[in-house]
């Protein structure tokens, strides 16, 4: 971090010199319980384990059940039987391990229990059926938008354009060692008004920072689901460049020895604003899931997501769970 800012307070002097398992309705032992007449949404991140979905409403689950039975569908409208991906309890308890976008969709109990009189013996079949809808999610990918601006003699002139590449340089260098890497990088000089200080010339650089740098696969090790290591990437990156922004304000602001060279970093512009994209298959839609609004949801039937977009796209042929084309 300091060869960096020292690099680049270098080059400038040298340029220009003096101038979130999440469901709403999951109890304490992590257990969710069926609603009557209404489907209880489930979001279950992507190779991991559900939530424990039980066939009763939390009311009848206080009281005593004579002679319960219970009956999975999935969503493939087959009855479900304990296998090493799905759990079933003889309590009609269900865990799905291991989830995936095809596991995705309605998960209907029929809970059937007898009613009995005391006086008479006399027994009644009572039947109530519950509907769970699991949905796989991913985290987003984050990525940064970011300014910064700096002073420069003249719009014109070679010495912009070589300031913006060694800048762009000292940043991927930076963040090299995290797979992440600066894109779309741009600039455009302005003619400013700075109260008490007349006009100024000055450079309004724009760049995204992401962690898909060249080998950004093979530094997941072997992972399933990259997005951790990634957001965690690029955490550290954004914080990196946001010391490296800081140093430089440091250097020339605090320092009153040392004269401002005609372009430098002007304090306080650095901007930084977070960008998220989803993988293929899933997307963001708060008003369909409230509860996961900031998750990549699984793309619904009658939608897709072909590239790293954030949200599903509509597309009536589709009658699966993460569809990544219209056919």
């Amino acid at each position: 971090m300091m060869r960096a800012w020292v690099l680049l307070s270098a080059v400038l002097w040298y340029l220009t010199g003096v101038g979130w398992q999440r469901s709403a309705l999951q109890n304490k032992k992590g257990f969710i319980y069926g609603t009557p007449g209404h489907p209880v949404k489930i979001y279950v991140k992507l190779h991991q384990n559900s939530p424990i979905l039980v066939c009763m409403d939390s009311k009848r689950a206080k009281k005593e059940t004579v002679d319960p039975t219970y009956v999975w569908i999935g969503p493939n409208e087959n009855k479900l039987t304990g296998n090493n991906r799905i759990n079933i309890t003889n309590t009609g308890k269900l865990m799905v391990k291991d989830f995936l976008e095809s596991l995705s969709g309605p998960y209907t109990c029929t809970f059937s229990y007898k009613s009995v009189k005391a006086e008479t013996q006399e027994e009644k079949t009572v039947k109530k059926t519950y509907e769970f809808i699991m949905f796989a999610y991913r985290e987003p990918d984050y990525s940064y938008q970011m300014a910064v601006r700096f002073t420069t003699k003249s719009c014109v002139g070679r010495y912009n354009d070589l300031l913006f590449r060694v800048l762009k340089k000292i940043l991927d260098n930076l963040i090299s060692d995290l797979t992440c890497h600066v894109i779309e990088p741009s600039y455009k000089c302005h003619l400013v008004k700075i109260p008490k200080h007349g006009l100024i010339h000055e450079l309004f650089i724009a760049f995204q920072v992401n962690p898909f740098a060249p080998g950004w696969k093979a530094a997941c090790n072997q992972s399933v689901d990259c997005e951790d290591n990634t957001n965690r990437n690029i955490l550290q990156a954004r914080d990196r460049i946001e010391e490296f922004f800081r140093s430089q304000a440091y250097i020339f602001y605090h320092d009153l020895n040392k004269t401002l060279p005609a372009m430098h970093f002007i304090d306080h512009s650095f901007q930084v604003v977070r960008m998220d994209s989803c993988r293929p298959g899933f997307g963001k839609n708060e008003a369909m899931h409230s509860n996961c609004a900031s998750c990549c949801v699984v793309c619904s039937p009658g939608t897709f997501s072909p590239d790293i977009d954030v949200t599903c796209q509509t597309c009536v042929s589709i009658h699966i769970y993460g569809a990544k084309s219209c056919p």
